[in-house]
């Protein structure tokens, strides 16, 4: 359960309004603005502390007297003239209170660590994984209960996760995905051709399947778009046609390195940024599986709790899944410290989390 800050306690009963400068320019901030963190934060503006809306690490708080309202900001989206917070302390001494106790329950003695043990690390493929956990959270976050992000990479594809995904999109385990070019097009390829990138279910490679996934980047550029090649009846199976015919939303965010790219492949970053907020803001629970990039990206754009459908507030549960722990590390070593590692192969993970989901019911 989430644990507000006690603000009748008197250093904040008696702590000053925020102060607010206007920007200068547009992305340009003014002298002493505050960067915001991932954790729960409070401004005192207009006698009251309130929380910003649309919260995220690296960005800035402005406050829009006209509306009331409580932003938080990405640089590149300050405007001449915002009024952004002015802080440097982040206790609430002036005005701004970054709240990182909200989660933390009280010290259970049978549970403190010693100074020496073995399994000491955080994440460690040698660790055992509190699968049970896991499931919990997914049948938690399932349909109307929450929103399940996953952020994907063509290694779940690869190592036939792919029925897997499929499964969690069709059973209410999916509100959104977010990956890049690569696994459309090795979805779409598998869909038409049985093989990703060129290799078969079985491991092995088929004559010419170098170039099978360019023919279904060609296949989706002859129907106009990945839409219009489910609605044409060629794509029948896959997670691009679940999510097509379920309406679920998706960000395929280009790379310099894409093939074709897919006509639903944004190309800009900057684009693709704003298209990713807008499913990371929603987020109750986020699942990365097998890829760096995405994750981390992803990652800088979550906050450490979110709003859930009936209004309470709890941690967004984060799993970081892939088979080394260099990920994970990296994930946490970004600002992501809540993600949780698991460390093994993305068909091993996604199989049985099926597996487990199905007998649930």
């Amino acid at each position: 359960m989430y644990r507000e800050p006690d603000f009748t306690q008197p250093h904040l009963a008696a702590a000053p309004e925020c102060r607010f400068a206007p920007a200068p320019a547009d992305t340009v901030l003014p002298d002493g603005f505050m960067s915001t963190t991932n954790h729960p934060t409070y401004v005192k503006v207009g006698g009251r502390w309130r929380m910003p809306e649309r919260p995220r690490m690296d960005s800035h708080l402005v406050w829009d007297p006209a509306a009331e309202r409580l932003l938080i900001k990405e640089f590149r989206l300050v405007r001449k003239g915002d009024l952004v917070a002015t802080a440097v302390k982040e206790d609430g001494s002036e005005g701004v209170l970054v709240w990182d106790r909200g989660f933390q329950d009280e010290v259970d003695e049978t549970h403190i660590p010693e100074a020496f043990s073995f399994m000491a690390s955080e994440v460690s493929r040698e660790k055992p994984v509190n699968y049970d956990a896991i499931f919990r959270e997914f049948v938690h976050n399932r349909g109307g209960a929450g929103n399940i992000l996953w952020v994907i990479g063509p290694a779940l594809v690869h190592a036939r996760g792919r029925v897997a995904m499929e499964w969690m999109i069709h059973h209410g385990y999916c509100h959104g995905v977010i990956t890049g070019n690569a696994v459309a097009v090795h979805d779409i390829e598998a869909a038409l051709y049985g093989t990703t990138l060129g290799m078969r279910a079985d491991g092995l490679g088929s004559a010419g399947g170098h170039s099978t996934h360019m023919r279904a980047i060609n296949e989706v550029k002859k129907a106009g778009s990945i839409r219009k090649l489910v609605d044409g009846g060629q794509l029948t199976t896959g997670i691009m046609h679940a999510l097509t015919v379920t309406s679920t939303p998706y960000v395929l965010g280009g790379s310099i390195r894409d093939d074709g790219p897919l006509p639903e492949t944004i190309a800009s970053v900057l684009d693709a940024q704003e298209a990713m907020r807008e499913l990371t803001s929603r987020a109750t629970m986020v699942v990365m599986v097998a890829t760096a990039l995405h994750a981390i990206a992803a990652g800088n754009m979550l906050p450490t709790f979110c709003h859930r459908p009936d209004g309470s507030i709890s941690e967004i549960t984060t799993i970081c899944v892939d088979q080394t722990e260099f990920v994970v590390n990296k994930l946490k070593d970004r600002g992501t410290h809540q993600a949780f590692g698991v460390v093994t192969n993305a068909q091993d993970f996604m199989r049985l989390v099926q597996l487990e989901l199905e007998a649930r019911g």
